[in-house]
């Protein structure tokens, strides 16, 4: 057997399972030299166990408490849903010194030599650095079930990391193909990235190897027998999830749909009944209308820190930085544009700070914490205890209600047709969260809005109307919307502070990026008359 191959293959399961920081995510463990399809197959056979533990490290790498070591916002992938969030116009968070989002929401964050870009781009380089241990290390021609499944997380969660990098350092995928986006690491050139740095690959090549990536994903999960062990994992309908969310960022409307009514179809996960989504929620993997998420145990550091957690930044009904001042609340615009037969008006407190949706208990809570009109309630806290310090609540990362808004906006988009979507969407709404809905959707461009209006809403505070706005290539106007004076702002679509820069630290690091490689310089917006 390969003994140089056996020495860098338990320091590569070491760096995945202790996620070690480091300056750039480039820096990656040396993977030796070339290693024969066989002689991987005789090293996973003999030591499966630590192929388990580093499959595990995969999506542990979402739930990294403070790679940085000192800021109260350093939790993983959770953390980056609540940065993106506060970029766009939905949720308002205050200009207070506990709102450790501010940065982000007053776009303080285009300084590429600040820290707040790097919360960003470390973390999912880490996991494409943890992706890629598995993908380096199982043959993919292998015939084992097991090992199959194995190398799908990897795959899957590689091009996870990737599509949120593409969408977040370069405009969107439609007409930016041979723009540059970001560093192309996989175990095919970790090697050379070690020892000479790695350029910008193109969005076009990025997005290839996400779709490369997802594809063989779902191959080796279709009729494949092994069942994940936990909602952390992805199986076969996840990663369709995934390739239908890329596959609306590249305008491939059909595949969209088909990857979206297959998960529907396939996946036996069910909407929120009307009186499910008229309470708070959205805090347990069990619940069936759950697909994937992150998987919270009272044991994380995340949890036993007490308030470097989303709970602590995002409930209104546990202990930890929102109730102590720093509430997210929804856009006053969003708000009364919600129907009141729609049960998700409920999600929010109203002008009179209460919600019919909140038990007394729940009610007097948010009272007596002083939380203003409009504050979020959509989030239970752990274990439905109000007023917890336990925040081990679950993280939602896809659910199924949006593939229903999925295949409503490609199948008005693509060949099936506004009606088609338009129906789609009206059975969605009325059966789920709106008896009073009715929506006839003339053209495909009307459908798209009108689905636009409803991710707004449905996936209000689970980080993807950043995305959105990218990916429809909207500006933000956040006037009348309830902000503090300091947080008003109207950013026109394509501005460049729409986009991070490459951080410093990467450019300082990469000899094969240079400052002139970069992005466009970008300027903080200026607040504007709130008007």
């Amino acid at each position: 057997m390969n003994m140089k191959y056996l020495k860098i293959f338990a320091v590569s399961l070491l760096s995945a399972s202790a996620l070690v920081s480091c300056e750039s995510q480039l820096d990656v463990e040396n993977m030796g030299g070339y290693v024969s399809s066989e002689e991987k197959q005789k090293v996973v056979e003999a030591i499966p166990e630590r192929i388990d533990a580093s499959v595990a490290g995969v999506p542990a790498a979402l739930n990294q408490y403070m790679l940085f070591g000192t800021r109260h916002n350093d939790f993983g992938y959770p953390s980056i849903m609540l940065m993106l969030d506060h970029r766009g116009q939905d949720l308002v968070g205050l200009d207070v010194g506990y709102n450790w989002y501010g940065y982000y929401e007053d776009y303080s964050d285009v300084d590429y030599s600040y820290y707040m870009v790097n919360l960003i781009w470390q973390p999912l380089y880490k996991q494409v650095k943890a992706a890629n241990e598995i993908t380096a290390l199982i043959p993919s021609d292998t015939p084992d079930d097991a090992l199959k499944f194995d190398l799908a997380q990897g795959l899957a969660f590689r091009a996870f990391a990737y599509f949120n990098l593409a969408q977040l350092f370069q405009f969107t995928y439609k007409g930016h193909e041979t723009d540059p986006c970001v560093p192309l690491i996989t175990e095919a050139n970790a090697d050379a990235a070690a020892a000479n740095g790695c350029a910008r690959s193109t969005v076009q090549e990025v997005y290839d190897q996400i779709m490369s990536d997802l594809n063989t994903a779902v191959t080796l999960l279709s009729g494949n027998p092994t069942v994940r062990a936990d909602k952390r994992y992805v199986d076969e309908c996840v990663v369709r999830g995934l390739r239908a969310r890329v596959e609306l960022v590249m305008n491939d409307w059909d595949a969209a749909a088909a990857d979206a009514q297959y998960v529907i179809a396939n996946s036996g996960a069910t909407p929120l009944s009307q009186a499910e989504a008229s309470v708070p929620g959205f805090n347990d993997l069990a619940a069936a209308n759950m697909l994937w998420g992150v998987l919270i145990e009272e044991t994380d550091r995340v949890v036993t820190s007490g308030i470097v957690n989303f709970p602590s930044h995002m409930g209104s009904l546990c202990y930890g930085y929102s109730t102590a001042g720093a509430w997210r609340k929804v856009n006053v615009k969003l708000y009364n544009s919600i129907p009141a037969t729609d049960v998700r008006k409920n999600w929010f407190l109203d002008a009179s700070k209460k919600s019919a949706g909140l038990t007394t208990a729940q009610q007097a809570y948010v009272t007596q914490n002083g939380a203003p009109a409009y504050t979020q309630v959509k989030f239970a806290p752990y274990g439905g205890v109000v007023g917890t310090s336990t925040n081990a609540s679950d993280v939602p990362l896809m659910r199924i209600e949006e593939m229903y808004l999925i295949l409503a906006e490609a199948q008005a988009m693509g060949s099936a047709g506004a009606s088609t979507g338009a129906a789609t969407l009206q059975s969605f709404v009325s059966t789920y969260r709106d008896p009073s809905y009715t929506f006839s959707g003339a053209s495909a461009t009307a459908v798209q809005e009108e689905v636009w209006q409803q991710r707004r809403v449905e996936l209000y505070g689970e980080g993807q109307s950043y995305f959105d706005i990218l990916r429809l290539n909207k500006g933000i106007d956040r006037r009348g919307g309830g902000y503090d004076e300091a947080y008003v702002f109207v950013i026109p679509a394509g501005d460049p502070c729409q986009i991070y820069p490459i951080p410093m630290s990467e450019i300082n690091s990469n000899p094969l990026i240079s400052e002139s490689d970069n992005n466009p310089t970008a300027s903080q917006p200026k607040p504007v008359a709130d008007n």
